[in-house]
């Protein structure tokens, strides 16, 4: 699907969680919206046209079950199920019904955004590319656009520059970087700074790569957070 980012529809009449996962969803990269209830889930899934249902099955009017019939005759996105029921026989009923995965309340969001990417994976359809403001990472294709011109990088700084890219928005250390770019958690941690340095002198101006002091790294679209 290129660069294109997944569309994410949220079906849960929790204000909170609904809220909670959008926020995660968003800044894992998807696009994403939600809605209280089902009741224009046909109209939803023609006009947003998602990848993705995460629904609710305890819902007002009709329930999950009813509206997983829905999606599974009107579309091809793929479903991920929350409830508070964790009977066997409610999961059973939401995967003979077609969901593609089941999330048991109370959730922890690391969790149903892992399951919602590997279903997306599964189907094919997480993007290959990350845009982070002005730039567009792909490692998968080994480019690095930044405001529509080529930027050329070493296999370790494309590394870690899709490590950053991917964890866009979030805090990273040097320990995490040296153990997902390097394999090691004993090298020198100047490692990392030097090979930041270098990014930040090709990627060029406006800073996308900040320092927050104290804790690591975050490759983000914004002013430094500290000066």
């Amino acid at each position: 699907m290129g660069g294109t980012a997944a569309r994410v529809l949220v079906v849960e009449d929790s204000e909170a969680i609904r809220a909670a996962v959008l926020a995660g969803l968003t800044g894992a990269g998807y696009e994403a919206t939600g809605r209280e209830d089902g009741r224009a889930l046909e109209q939803d899934l023609a006009a947003f046209r998602p990848d993705l249902v995460v629904l609710d099955v305890m819902l007002p009017g009709r329930d999950g079950f009813a509206l997983l019939d829905v999606v599974r005759r009107r579309s091809d996105a793929g479903v991920v199920m929350l409830t508070a029921r964790d009977g066997v026989d409610d999961r059973l009923r939401g995967l003979h019904g077609g969901a593609d995965d089941y999330v048991v309340k109370p959730f922890a969001l690391a969790e149903l955004l892992a399951r919602v990417t590997a279903v997306l994976r599964r189907m094919g359809r997480t993007p290959t590319a990350v845009g982070v403001g002005d730039l567009i990472v792909d490692a998968a294709a080994g480019t690095v656009v930044r405001g529509g011109v080529p930027v050329e990088l070493t296999a370790t700084e494309l590394r870690l520059l899709d490590y950053l890219a991917a964890q866009r928005g979030r805090v990273v250390s040097k320990g995490q970087i040296l153990t997902r770019v390097w394999g090691y958690t004993d090298y020198d941690p100047n490692l990392v700074e030097v090979h930041i340095s270098a990014l930040r002198r090709k990627l060029g101006e406006p800073r996308l790569l900040h320092t927050v002091r104290g804790l690591g790294y975050v490759l983000r679209a914004e002013p430094d957070a500290a000066p």
